[in-house]
């Protein structure tokens, strides 16, 4: 596959530039980012329309002054996080902190990424990438903005511009798509003992899968013990598979995995922003990847726990 940079690149040196001073209309603004608005929806499953509708709105076409003199086109504010060029500007407050890119590439790229790693974004990737509404209204849900009307004036901008002709383009694949935080599917992997006492009631667990591994969701009353006992393994063996040394109380609802974790996580999973409340254990459980891993590709001590807002690898970095 050729890289994203190298395919925007040339595909901007195609686009129309305006005279200095001039400003751009929106037919010309849809005309100059549309190819790069379609990459970005083959790398991320973000239907084109919707991040062209997002830079029409937020940067008035292009001529607003955040896109002009910092290059960003998502009015997205820097955070705690941003460690990259900032620029001042009065929105809700005076003289608030915004992200600044070297080029408007890099604000359509920040924009992808801002949605992909960001929990209260993951459920917009359960939607087809065809579907514009339902995803207007869900960064509406999200909070990507304050206003009421926000998935209104994206749908209006759409559909006056006929944007969703570019969701559909080259036919992009589902397995294309990043899958979310937990994407489940049923596992035929495991079964449980034949003749084993707790055989009938373990029939009615379901197995699921996350990033390839096999898990169980664990019930009131479980034991390490006892679920290592259903599933034909050793006490130790299940205890290393979920990152812990010695047995802990289980709790209802927690992820119980059945064979180790994998070293990395899905492919299109990269990185995760930490949360308040958030462990490296809950991650490692969360993306089906071994605790040391993250460690590893974090360059953090072993224990040690990250601060909010860190953005974590959850692949080795390349």
């Amino acid at each position: 596959m050729i890289p994203r940079l190298a395919i925007v690149g040339a595909l901007l040196l195609a686009c129309f530039c305006p005279a200095s001073g001039q400003k751009l209309t929106r037919a010309q603004y849809i005309a100059q980012y549309a190819a790069v608005a379609v990459e970005e929806m083959k790398a991320t499953g973000i239907p084109a329309s919707i991040t062209l509708a997002q830079g029409c709105l937020e940067s008035g076409n292009g001529n607003s002054t955040l896109a002009r003199e910092a290059n960003n086109h998502f009015g997205i504010k820097c955070h705690k996080n941003w460690k990259g060029k900032t620029i001042r500007h009065d929105d809700d407050e005076k003289a608030e902190c915004f992200r600044k890119y070297d080029s408007a590439y890099e604000s359509y790229r920040d924009h992808s990424d801002f949605l992909r790693y960001r929990d209260r974004y993951a459920f917009l990737f359960n939607l087809e990438p065809t579907d514009y509404k339902g995803w207007a209204y869900g960064l509406q849900k999200a909070g990507y903005a304050t206003a009421q009307t926000y998935a209104a004036s994206l749908i209006r901008i759409i559909e006056e511009n006929q944007l969703q002709r570019y969701d559909i383009l080259d036919a992009i694949a589902r397995e294309e798509l990043p899958p979310t935080p937990m994407e489940a599917e049923v596992s035929t992997k495991f079964k449980p003992l034949p003749g084993h006492k707790l055989y009938t009631a373990s029939l009615l667990r379901e197995i699921r899968t996350t990033n390839g591994v096999a898990y169980i969701v664990a019930t009131e009353g479980d034991t390490w013990r006892q679920l290592a006992r259903e599933y034909n393994l050793f006490r130790r063996e299940i205890l290393r598979f979920n990152d812990l040394r010695r047995e802990a109380p289980l709790h209802a609802g927690e992820i119980v995995y059945l064979e180790a974790k994998k070293k990395e996580s899905a492919r299109h999973l990269d990185k995760h922003v930490v949360e308040e409340g958030e462990t490296m254990r809950g991650l490692a459980q969360r993306y089906a990847v071994k605790m040391q891993k993250l460690y590893q590709y974090n360059a953090m001590a072993p224990g040690s726990e990250p601060e909010p807002g860190t953005i974590l690898n959850l692949r080795k970095p390349r």
